[in-house]
């Protein structure tokens, strides 16, 4: 009789939230010591990205060094949705991703900057290790969503984060009116991201739609040297608005109508 092993646990693993920047701390600087330890044992990876996990693993190993060598580790990406689509992975397709753990094996599940499932298309593998009876334990580390809303002095009683707003003009200002018209009913702050080359764009979308007493604060590049975080009313945003100078460097956008 064989004794059926017993299951591994899907491990939610923080990432940096400054994307490899030449000027980025030390890792051990931004992610606790117990988050890099666990890192280090793990054979079994699922990414958005594989060559971004290796370069992680190299800022970890140099903190802690990995249980196997980079190259025996077993990294394997995400389904990338059809262009222009963004459709939710089904069971079948994860599946396989989880085989270690069914085998009982942990897992590491990282994103490209920050908390996996967060804004993040790993939430489907946690969703498909919940139906499956796969343990899933979220390991500490930053979230920008969370750094720039208590950064920002705004509501972090009561807040939504809305991800990305249309690329249409017409359609992101009509969303940005709805979502301004909530914002001050319910006195709820509201977080949006972009890609980072186009933060210029969406800041000058937010300064064109809301209105000059609203509250807008922008944080950029947090947790890196030249990081910055500022909140003012949209009028004065429009008499100096920010520049990014910095095309890579993600940026979190709230704000909070009166």
């Amino acid at each position: 009789m064989t004794t059926r092993p017993s299951r591994g646990t899907l491990l939610l693993v923080p990432n940096a939230l400054d994307l490899g920047a030449p000027d980025a701390p030390p890792i051990d600087a931004v992610l606790p010591m117990g988050v890099l330890r666990e890192a280090a044992r793990l054979v079994h990876w699922v990414a958005e990205d594989a060559k971004t996990t290796r370069a992680f693993l190299k800022r970890v190993d140099a903190v802690v060094p990995l249980a196997q060598p980079l190259q025996a580790i077993d990294i394997r990406e995400l389904p990338r949705p059809a262009k222009g689509a963004q459709p939710a992975p089904t069971l079948i397709d994860l599946a396989p991703l989880l085989a270690p753990a069914l085998a009982g094996a942990d897992i590491g599940l990282i994103s490209e900057a920050g908390l996996p499932a967060v804004a993040d298309p790993g939430s489907a593998l946690v969703a498909s290790a919940h139906r499956i009876g796969i343990a899933v334990r979220p390991l500490p580390g930053p979230s920008s969503l969370m750094l720039a809303l208590a950064a920002s002095g705004l509501n972090g009683q009561s807040f939504a984060f809305v991800g990305y707003l249309p690329t249409d003009a017409v359609a992101r200002t009509a969303r940005l009116h709805a979502l301004q018209q909530q914002s001050r009913r319910e006195r709820q702050t509201q977080l949006a991201i972009e890609t980072p080359y186009r933060n210029a764009t969406l800041m000058a979308a937010l300064l064109h739609a809301l209105h000059p007493d609203t509250q807008l604060s922008v944080a950029c590049g947090l947790t890196l040297p030249g990081g910055w975080c500022a909140t003012r009313n949209v009028s004065a945003w429009r008499a100096d608005p920010p520049t990014f100078e910095h095309k890579h460097l993600p940026a979190v956008f709230l704000w909070l109508a009166h």
